[in-house]
């Protein structure tokens, strides 16, 4: 296996392969951290969104960290906008909400809370920093980190009241 990094910004001349075939050519799709709303844009105005689907779809591995990881379920916790951390819809694949650096930016913790007390995200994964949790048919099946202050919660509304639930984390080396 070899690693690739597909760019976004190109013109016709820079590439030989649609993004659907560079995507669909991949055994492991890695997104990495940066402006979920301008990526999400992007992918969308670009098709990428739906090559990413097409390859999902056919057996080729998901992943991704911080935006990498809030992209694939249905809405969450964004820093993509300035001033303040924000709402954001996602693509959905993956039922509930998602916020990332759970444990080291200040803001995010409060805020993704009132947002699922208010009804504006899904309950839905949190994780902190350096942990995460892994997928399999749109199932949670394991939560993983690689510090052992590093933790992953689910975070419901019941009666009215958020529970944070400290999901079962192995830590990996």
């Amino acid at each position: 296996m070899r690693p690739y990094v597909m760019e976004t910004f190109i013109d016709s001349y820079s590439t030989e392969k649609s993004f659907e075939e560079t995507i669909m050519s991949m055994d492991a799709i890695l997104v990495g951290g940066g402006n979920t709303l301008n990526m999400l844009s992007i992918w969308k105005s670009q098709g990428i969104d739906l090559a990413l689907r097409k390859a999902y779809d056919a057996g080729i591995v998901m992943s991704g960290g911080s935006a990498g990881s809030l992209c694939w379920f249905q809405n969450g916790t964004t820093d993509s906008r300035p001033v303040k951390i924000s709402k954001i819809e996602c693509m959905g694949w993956l039922k509930g909400s998602h916020c990332p650096h759970y444990d080291t930016e200040p803001g995010r913790r409060p805020l993704y809370h009132d947002l699922i007390k208010r009804g504006e995200l899904f309950p839905g994964y949190a994780c902190d920093d350096k942990a995460c949790l892994y997928f399999e048919n749109e199932k949670m099946v394991a939560a993983v980190a690689s510090s052992t202050k590093s933790k992953n919660y689910y975070v419901d509304l019941i009666d009215a009241k958020i529970v944070e639930k400290e999901l079962d984390t192995k830590l990996i080396s």
